[in-house]
């Protein structure tokens, strides 16, 4: 298998990986009476408050606040939970990649869509995730190296945002917008090749899978004897494997870094690193990509960004509000929707979300002036980048929905 092709499937086990947790924790927040009334109580001041321009923000840099703010922006924000949330629920993946790229698209500057989208995956990991019923396989060493790791890899990122942000704030939305062009770039095409070759193969299975066994990197990484050495899979394994603990602490600093800087909340990542490159049992890592997730995006929401005043509260429970409901339809959805339909839109809406942030590209090389452009193309082609979005967004959703209510029925009977 070739290097592009080894990193394409890492990267489409992370999505799947992070849209399994989403879709755990969304599914434990629905199906709970007392979890859904402090949903609600939080959320309704905030819906009151929603229209006062001052309750938008935390901490006391107002400066930081975005250009303009309207209450269509927080009706967005639903919007942008609720195709997400459809993505996930519908796909098994990709959803959580186009938050923040959808958040910019709406008007909101990089660092608070990213702040923000931190946050929404926090509250969400709070409210959702039954932590006890995993905490039997965590493994506390691994645990604590990665989480260390992981904390100093959220200051790493936060640092890298907020410095490019105060020394120029389109240096910021130049940074973000090119990091999820490459990101969204490489996984979508790969994915739509895939759904190429599948749809001439007649392969009309789920639209992702993945390996099993421990890999020849994790066989290496396991042999390096570089104190501390960290004991694990002690129950599946005769003596347990062994890894160091530096290794550990590494991967914790580069999925945290990812965090910060993106909005994703590292869950992505995590799953896929310990079990292709730590060599990690699958029921160890679940209980550690759990912690994971809570400490990374509350520590990066919160430490890096909140007390900074880079989050929109008002977005953020928007998003959890639309995301809640797009994932249970979507999830529902995958019982009369196509295995190869599934894999096809999984390619289109990634690679929609890169063709929005590539079009902004040039308009702020040029701003920047890096780039001498005519300021009417530039801007066209962030416009077209938009219209292309928001159209592929919208198609997906009125399928999803037209799928959803069509069969209503069926899936009603299936549900007894």
């Amino acid at each position: 298998m070739s290097f592009p092709r080894k990193v394409f499937e890492f990267l489409k086990a992370s999505s799947i990986a992070h849209a399994k947790w989403d879709i755990e924790v969304s599914t434990s927040i629905i199906k709970n009476r007392k979890k859904l009334l402090i949903l609600a109580a939080l959320c309704l001041p905030i819906l009151g408050l929603s229209f006062v321009e001052a309750a938008d923000m935390l901490g006391g840099k107002t400066a930081y606040a975005p250009a303009f703010y309207t209450n269509t922006i927080f009706l967005v924000s639903i919007a942008v939970g609720l195709a997400a949330g459809l993505i996930t629920g519908c796909i098994g993946a990709g959803g959580g990649f186009i938050i923040t790229p959808a958040l910019m698209a709406a008007g909101v500057k990089g660092i608070l869509a990213v702040g923000t989208d931190l946050f929404h995956i926090f509250a969400k990991a709070i409210m959702g995730t039954t932590v006890h019923k995993k905490l039997g396989n965590v493994s506390v060493s691994l645990a604590v190296a990665f989480l260390v790791g992981a904390g100093g890899g959220t200051m790493i990122g936060g640092w890298i945002n907020k410095t490019l942000y105060n020394k120029d704030p389109l240096l910021s939305e130049l940074f973000i917008s090119s990091i999820y062009a490459v990101l969204l770039g490489f996984l979508g095409f790969y994915a739509l090749f895939d759904f190429i070759s599948a749809s001439r193969k007649g392969d009309s299975g789920d639209a992702h899978g993945g390996a099993s066994g421990t890999t020849k990197l994790a066989s290496n990484l396991q042999n390096m004897n570089v104190p501390p050495m960290i004991t694990f899979d002690e129950d599946l394994v005769p003596g347990g494997k062994r890894i160091s603990g530096w290794v550990v602490a590494a991967g914790g600093v580069i999925v945290g870094m990812l965090a910060a800087i993106m909005g994703v909340g590292g869950g992505f990542v995590t799953f896929p690193m310990f079990v292709y490159i730590f060599g990690v049992s699958s029921m160890t890592t679940v209980g550690t990509d759990i912690l994971q997730i809570i400490f990374t995006a509350g520590f990066a929401s919160i430490a890096q960004y909140a007390i900074y005043g880079y989050v929109f509260y008002t977005l953020a429970m928007g998003m959890l509000i639309g995301s809640l409901l797009g994932i249970q339809v979507g999830a529902l959805t995958t019982k009369v929707v196509k295995g190869i339909h599934i894999r096809g839109f999984y390619a289109i809406s990634i690679i929609a979300g890169f063709i929005n942030r590539l079009a902004v590209l040039p308009k702020k090389l040029v701003e920047l002036e890096y780039l001498d452009l005519p300021k009417g193309l530039v801007n066209n082609f962030e416009f077209v980048g938009n219209i292309v979005f928001w159209i592929v967004v919208a198609i997906f959703g009125i399928f999803v929905f037209g799928k959803f209510f069509g069969n209503i029925g069926a899936l009603r009977q299936e549900g007894k």
